[in-house]
């Protein structure tokens, strides 16, 4: 069997609401546009994937698919993944670890269809569900975290995190106690401040989360900023969570472990690029005693791919669920959802094992690469 073609449909998202995650992020509304990339073989069989997300159009990376990516797997074996995906990342100046991360799911996709697999099988599957937390986007006021986060509670999830305005150390102080007053004692939060502090106003609000017992404390330095990790993580007792987006993909995690400047790994299918590494990078994490929590991957079908390593890896607590759904998810018959208990569970059908619209897509395509 032989790769015969890879393509890319544009179709346009509709009604994406207001929405930002921290200062350094850009509020997104409105339209968007997600691709469809479709990887062919000379038996018939396709492999799928989804490029973009609602504040990063598919538009956006899609060409250097066509420029850069598509005589690497042109004419390949599909199954092998290993192969193309050194080749793949050989070719990341010259395109996006996102679409890099396209092109290994749809490959992924393809060989669990080819061996009637879904992939955490393929992988070696370890569980069958997962619970799931609420992330929050960035609200209004204090008491609108301590309202959502309640409701959440009172749904049955597992846990909160909070994505604070981060405009003052005050005023996030001041989420972080109301949302543990709603909630009580016992029930878990994190926090994620996005990358917006200095070292100074870091070591104030995490002694704040290490006083209101939150369960991590997450990205609130730049992403390069090891040095300010370390001093940060010497001066508390809270676990900090690191490397999301640590610039270089999975290779870049070694000098976070060497310098012991984290306490989880992290990374998801289109910030790392693709299944492929984020599995590298889980088990890399197992071998430091570790673990990998998985980043919500952006669209709906990269969600799924990320659903599948965490099926396969024990070293993974949660699923991340990223609010407003209304921003994060498009393009399935059937998405992702927690049941009553909190809990998400695995897609059995091979490959990815979710059931794509295409007729929306056909209805909402806008071009084809």
């Amino acid at each position: 069997m032989k790769i015969t073609d890879l393509t890319l449909k544009l179709f346009a998202w509709d009604g994406i609401p207001p929405t930002t995650y921290g200062q350094l992020a850009p509020t997104f509304e409105g339209s968007t546009q997600l691709g469809l990339l479709t990887i062919s073989t000379d038996e018939g069989i396709e492999g799928h994937a989804f490029l973009g997300n609602a504040s990063r159009g598919a538009d956006l990376d899609g060409l250097s698919i066509v420029r850069h990516l598509k005589s690497v797997v042109m004419g390949q074996d599909p199954l092998n993944r290993e192969r193309m995906y050194q080749e793949l990342m050989s070719r990341q100046r010259y395109t996006t670890l996102r679409v890099i991360g396209a092109v290994d799911v749809a490959l992924w996709d393809l060989g669990g269809k080819i061996s009637g697999l879904p992939i955490h099988q393929m992988i070696g599957s370890y569980r069958q569900s997962v619970l799931a937390y609420a992330s929050s986007a960035v609200l209004d006021s204090p008491e609108a975290y301590a309202e959502q986060a309640a409701q959440y509670k009172a749904d049955g999830w597992a846990a909160y995190k909070i994505h604070p305005p981060t405009q003052s150390v005050e005023g996030d102080i001041a989420v972080c106690r109301a949302v543990r007053e709603a909630v009580g004692d016992d029930y878990r939060i994190m926090l994620d401040s996005t990358w917006a502090y200095d070292y100074p106003d870091a070591l104030r609000v995490g002694l704040v989360a290490q006083e209101l017992n939150f369960y991590w404390y997450e990205d609130p330095f730049a992403e390069d900023d090891i040095g300010n990790y370390v001093k940060l993580r010497q001066n508390l007792d809270i676990p900090l969570m690191a490397t999301e987006y640590s610039p270089g993909g999975f290779t870049n995690y070694a000098p976070w472990l060497m310098a012991q400047a984290t306490d989880y790994l992290r990374g998801d299918v289109a910030v790392k690029g693709g299944i492929t590494a984020i599995l590298k990078g889980a088990h890399l994490a197992e071998a430091f005693h570790m673990n990998y929590e998985i980043h919500h991957g952006g669209n709906s079908l990269n969600n799924v791919a990320n659903l599948h390593v965490i099926m396969a890896i024990k070293n993974c607590e949660y699923f991340e669920v990223l609010l407003p759904t209304g921003a994060q998810k498009y393009g399935l018959i059937e998405d992702i959802d927690p049941d009553k208990s909190g809990l998400v569970h695995a897609f059995n059908e091979p490959g990815l094992g979710a059931q794509i619209d295409f007729d929306l897509i056909e209805r909402k395509q806008t071009a084809a690469l």
